[in-house]
């Protein structure tokens, strides 16, 4: 498919109806353009973040473990991370 679209003063163009269709494109999806000695490719960008809670929250349920239980083990987890890297500092002062 070849589509032709014109740059606007601002440096926007739209995307045609029919890619936005076709790719389920919305307003507010985030794309990265890579520049290839001129030849510009728009890759969108997927979220990270919802796709990473998600597969946190099917680990907790497989573990069957409580939102508490995790809070419980991240405190845990930051303590020890404190200790190990800034307890040192803390004594020396």
């Amino acid at each position: 498919m070849e589509l032709t679209v014109q740059v606007r003063k601002r440096g926007t163009f739209t995307l045609p109806a029919e890619l936005r269709e076709k790719y389920g494109i919305k307003p507010g999806d985030t794309f990265r353009l890579v520049d290839l000695d001129g030849v510009f490719v728009i890759t969108p960008m997927a979220p990270i973040v919802p796709e990473l809670a998600s597969e946190i929250e099917r680990i907790r349920k497989e573990l069957g473990l409580s939102t508490e239980d995790l809070l419980d083990a991240l405190r845990q987890q930051r303590e020890a991370y404190h200790k190990e890297h800034y307890e040192h500092v803390e004594n020396a002062s």
